[in-house]
């Protein structure tokens, strides 16, 4: 099984609460560009980024990443 980080939710998270990406990565201590790679798959974030990003919207990481059909 592969794992891909490429269907996360950060975007859909961040848009929901009217968040710019400068502003959540601010909130979370990581660059705009780094959080604009994420979004877009591009880079995936470690588990502590992970886990910042999931407390921060108060959800699991699995739902952050997309994987909510195990």
């Amino acid at each position: 099984m592969t794992l891909s980080f490429k269907n996360n939710k950060i975007a859909e998270f961040r848009k929901c609460q009217n968040l710019s990406q400068r502003q959540l990565a601010k909130e979370i201590g990581t660059s705009q560009a780094n959080l604009s790679r994420w979004e877009q798959g591009i880079i995936e974030p470690s588990i502590m980024e992970c886990w910042k990003i999931a407390d921060y919207f108060g959800v699991s990481i699995d739902v952050l990443c997309g994987r909510n059909e195990y």
